[in-house]
């Protein structure tokens, strides 16, 4: 098993704002220990359309924290919750809670259960962050697709509650228009 994937342009079409747009052909690698060595992922630098270059995005399945550590660069990390409807599942288009958290070497983000992720590269130089979301090799594709992560959320609504763009060289949020219910957001120091 080798424990390293990439995301492609292809693959990151499914979540762009703009998905015509011309981007990189590799916007993220990651490497995968899991709990025990830790996860490495590597951002690219640059913009798709206006969109800064981002991860998917997915929301963990179960009772599952992970804290992400900045090693290098500055960015964005996206955090969202669902709303939950009168059947106890989630919402997909509906957000209870949302948060842009503007970050840079040393910093850390710790996300909770059952809440959407993602990160965005907001700098000149490669965003490195490592995590400890556990990795479960033995599942068909554990690097890329883990099976505690839920990525036909962000697929169905192609994307998180706000797209991050670049706007005069500063970043700036975008609401995404497919969300019926988001609350209003602004980008927040750690």
């Amino acid at each position: 098993m080798k424990p390293f994937a990439e995301r492609t342009h292809e693959k990151m079409k499914e979540v762009l704002m703009d998905p015509a747009a011309q981007g990189p052909e590799v916007y993220y690698y990651m490497i995968r220990g899991g709990k025990e060595k830790k996860n490495i992922t590597v951002w690219e630098t640059g913009i798709v359309g206006r969109e800064y270059i981002k991860t998917y995005g997915h929301y963990h399945v179960g009772e599952l924290d992970e804290t992400y550590w900045v090693l290098y660069g500055e960015g964005i990390v996206l955090l969202q919750t669902r709303k939950t409807g009168s059947n106890g599942k989630p919402v997909d288009d509906e957000i209870e809670t949302f948060k842009a958290i503007r970050v840079k070497k040393g910093d850390g983000v710790f996300i909770p259960a059952e809440t959407g992720h993602l990160a965005v590269n907001i700098g000149k130089t490669w965003l490195v962050t490592a995590d400890d979301s556990p990795v479960n090799f033995k599942e068909k594709d554990p690097v890329s697709l883990p099976g505690h992560a839920d990525y036909d959320a962000v697929q169905k609504m192609q994307g998180f509650a706000y797209y991050v763009v670049e706007d005069g060289g500063e970043p700036k949020l975008v609401k995404n228009p497919r969300y019926r219910a988001i609350p209003e957001a602004s980008i927040e120091q750690v």
